[in-house]
């Protein structure tokens, strides 16, 4: 007995790094909770492609969107630790939606393994032309006089869109009246019909609309100007601080994944985000490249909870039941 459980203690041994040298076997499936066509589908398929040319393995996206990205994430952290089912997800599943919902099938602090973050993509203040505004401190002027006249659209109730803000609501002691909308582009459609007059938006989502006059472009809502919209200012520019909107996209893997196979994911989608071609892809949809290390990504989660869990409290925002 004692001869079989010392086979079998080596044997493991012997097939644990076995195992991650030959990963991948076979096809990884990449979840994302999110709807073709999407920024983090988008970006998925991107590192996808290059991973599956580099690894000689189909890496097939799987598209699973629902209950505000709890669904598809909730499918990576149950599925099997053996690198073959990965995720890409955002802040809301990844960090945000226990503070939202009253009931998770999935906690993403023990369930999920950060990787790496593939790209952030800059969120923008935006208003509609017709409210006559052309720099935040006028519209921060306005929001203190009158707020309650004032609608702002977001992409959905809990989303960063909707608390960014709240939180600017919060900094101008106002309270504008909340719309939600299903996704980004009805939210434009609002605010070009004058439906909603403020709203925080990913770059993608409103350029072809600025550009053309329709909307105007306030402020980045980063901590830095980015180098996609360089002449954007920031909102602590305009004595907004504190409030900043990093909408980052991640690469995830269920919790128990064998640190050998995470490790090499990590590699690779990093190596993956340094090339020259995928970071110029990512650029022209309003998306820069990150690559970080699964350390640093656990972090920011932390810090995604410190910035938005007051701000979710203070409005007492709820999702589900």
């Amino acid at each position: 007995m004692h001869t079989l459980r010392a086979f079998a203690a080596a044997a493991m041994l012997y097939a644990s790094p076995a195992t991650s040298q030959d990963w991948p076997s076979r096809q990884v499936t990449v979840i994302v909770p999110f709807a073709a066509g999407s920024t983090p589908d988008i970006a998925a398929r991107m590192v996808a492609e290059r991973l599956q040319a580099k690894l000689g393995q189909p890496f097939v996206i799987e598209n699973k969107p629902g209950a505000s990205g709890n669904l598809g994430t909730a499918s990576v952290a149950r599925a099997e630790p053996d690198g073959h089912t990965i995720g890409v997800s955002i802040v809301g599943p990844l960090a945000l939606n226990p503070l939202l919902f009253a009931k998770m099938t999935y906690d993403p602090k023990t369930e999920l393994a950060p990787v790496t973050v593939l790209a952030s993509q800059p969120s923008v203040l935006v208003v509609s032309k017709d409210l006559g505004v052309t720099n935040t401190e006028a519209l921060i002027a306005l929001l203190k006089r009158d707020a309650s006249k004032l609608n702002f659209g977001s992409i959905g109730n809990g989303s960063l869109s909707h608390l960014a803000v709240e939180a600017i609501a919060l900094n101008s002691n106002a309270r504008p009246v909340h719309v939600p909308y299903n996704g980004s582009p009805a939210a434009v459609t609002a605010l070009i019909r004058g439906d909603v007059q403020i709203a925080v938006l990913p770059a993608s989502s409103v350029m072809p609309q600025a550009e053309t006059g329709q909307i105007v472009l306030l402020a980045v809502t980063a901590a830095r100007r980015s180098a996609l919209l360089p002449d954007l200012p920031t909102l602590a520019e305009a004595g907004i601080a504190g409030v900043e909107v990093d909408s980052w996209i991640g690469l995830v893997a269920p919790a128990r994944t064998s640190p050998a196979i995470l490790a090499k994911l990590e590699r690779e989608a990093r190596q993956v985000l340094a090339e020259p071609a995928i970071r110029e892809k990512l650029k022209v949809q309003y998306m820069e490249p990150v690559g970080n290390a699964s350390q640093d990504f656990r972090a920011l989660l932390d810090t995604e909870l410190e910035r938005w869990g007051p701000v979710i409290r203070a409005n007492n925002i709820k999702l589900g039941q």
